[in-house]
């Protein structure tokens, strides 16, 4: 059991190799074979932190293992979805340019300052996986998004500008920040409380 939570979270790589190849070779049936594996992979990024947790065996390695495979896993599903939906990708490249953008920045200045990835796992963030989720099936299956994505783009900006708040705000790297409010916690050398299911 012990070694549930790792095999959960190496599990998401293989199955992000899995639809990255499907989209490659454009396979039959491949929006519906897609969109299984990728919820698949959604609920093994849910229950790995919970077993964890649960098992007390969620220590600062497997949190940045989960975090570093989390990007790794949604870029590989992003690229999988270009391949199959361009011209979406085209209609909205400022945009998600804008999103991959800030994204990398709160990786790069974390680094700099950490040197170390980011590993907040902030209750914003995880909201925000849903909703990219959401908005990543409904672009698999249709090649199409219009209030589903503007709710992802923007909800994406204010997560990872609360996410780079926290990097400024906190004096040492710390894995599972819940929101900017406990960085500011953090800043004043006081405790935080984190919740058991979703972040601790």
């Amino acid at each position: 059991m012990r070694h549930l939570p790792k095999i959960l979270i190496y599990s998401r790589l293989v199955i992000g190799i899995l639809i990255l190849t499907f989209s490659f070779l454009h396979i039959d049936n491949y929006k519906i074979i897609a969109v299984v594996l990728f919820a698949v992979g959604l609920l093994t990024d849910i229950f790995d932190g919970i077993i964890a947790r649960n098992l007390k065996i969620s220590t600062q390695h497997l949190r940045r293992l989960d975090s570093t495979i989390d990007q790794v896993f949604f870029v590989m599903v992003a690229i999988a979805t270009f391949i199959e939906c361009q011209q979406f990708f085209i209609d909205n490249k400022v945009k998600l340019i804008v999103l991959f953008s800030i994204e990398g920045l709160t990786y790069l200045i974390c680094f700099l300052k950490f040197k170390k990835e980011i590993a907040t796992h902030t209750i914003s963030s995880k909201i925000w996986t849903l909703i990219l989720f959401a908005t990543l099936i409904q672009i698999i299956t249709t090649c199409n998004s219009t209030i589903l994505f503007e709710i992802c783009f923007y909800v994406g900006l204010v997560t990872r500008l609360e996410i780079l708040g926290i990097i400024f705000l906190l004096r040492k790297w710390t894995n599972d920040v819940p929101s900017i409010y406990q960085a500011v916690l953090l800043r004043q050398r006081k405790p935080i409380k984190r919740h058991k299911l979703f972040n601790g």
